[in-house]
């Protein structure tokens, strides 16, 4: 099944910075997406499954469902294959499956304890052992963890709240342009599929590259002192608990310098993505900026005339 073009996507700027920060640094551990139903945010990280393909071409998407039985998410033994050949046959789980890819869950606080409990191990752990029948065998499962919800909803458990590094608020566009873009859009692509995807193509192209160098170059990002002083008086100011914020802060911002091709982080990159680590960590954190400047400086796109998106983010 073809995927709508990651580049494609209109007025989705947050998510989709959120969600190639995590491709560029896995250890972000994922992107929690809030916000109104029918937004697409599953058309989103589906095109950026697709585009990670280009260059990883094993990279899995899976889709857990909420209402998944622990067999479905962990794996079984084929007892039948034990007991007619006598050889351990065993099938993995959704958890194995999305091992270094994305693993996606929509309504995640709608998710029972149960399984909420199985995924925090796994993900703090970075798999898991399937116990069956006698059979004990480990599972790597390193995955980014993408989920959306709809607070108004359910809340979701602190524990697992913490496990997504990256946190956006998805809105219901409510200007005329936007909305006109965006059906647009999702219109060429049902009428005729091919044209579309082959306007997006060198785009598409074009960020992929981006990322995989980006995901290359990341650990060779530097920092210095001022930089961490900065993070941590932030992170006190906002009376965060614990240091899972410093470090996803500044694992973020060394994501960010690294997708802009620098070799060290500035205090501006950490501006940046302080609204993603710290929304969801912080009860009184407010960004300085307004959505609308948020997104006129986090784009990954600038319209050109006559012309689709181009990769940019500024």
């Amino acid at each position: 099944m073809q995927s709508f073009p990651f580049t494609a996507i209109y007025a989705q700027d947050d998510f989709q910075l959120a969600l190639i920060l995590c491709m560029i640094e896995p250890g972000l551990g994922g992107v929690l997406a809030l916000g109104d139903k029918g937004t697409g945010k599953t058309t989103t990280v589906r095109g950026l499954s697709h585009l990670m393909q280009r260059s990883l071409p094993d990279f899995p998407f899976v889709n857990l469902p909420i209402g998944a039985t622990e067999d479905r998410v962990l794996g079984t033994v084929q007892l039948d294959t034990l007991i007619n050949d006598r050889k351990i046959a065993i099938q993995a789980g959704l958890l194995a499956t999305a091992n270094h890819g994305i693993l996606y869950i929509d309504e995640v606080n709608l998710l029972n304890d149960y399984l909420m409990d199985i995924l925090l191990d796994a993900s703090a752990s970075g798999g898991y052992h399937l116990e069956r029948d006698a059979v004990s065998h480990w599972f790597e499962s390193k995955f980014c963890l993408v989920g959306t919800m709809n607070p108004e909803e359910g809340e979701l458990r602190p524990q697992l709240l913490d496990r997504f590094g990256l946190s956006v608020t998805v809105h219901t566009p409510l200007d005329r342009t936007d909305r006109i873009q965006i059906v647009s859009r999702r219109l060429q692509f049902d009428t005729d599929m091919p044209a579309f995807l082959a306007q997006y193509e060198a785009t598409e192209q074009q960020l992929a590259e981006r990322i995989a160098t980006a995901r290359e170059q990341v650990k060779q990002v530097t920092y210095d002192e001022m930089i961490q002083a900065t993070i941590a008086d932030t992170c006190i100011a906002h009376k965060v608990e614990g240091l899972r914020a410093d470090i996803l802060l500044l694992k973020a911002a060394r994501a960010y310098a690294a997708f802009h091709h620098r070799k060290s982080v500035t205090t501006d990159d950490v501006h940046k993505v302080m609204p993603f680590v710290l929304s969801h960590r912080s009860k009184n954190f407010s960004s300085s900026q307004n959505p609308q400047q948020q997104r006129e400086q986090q784009s990954p796109r600038d319209e050109k005339e006559g012309d689709s998106i181009r990769i940019k983010m500024n």
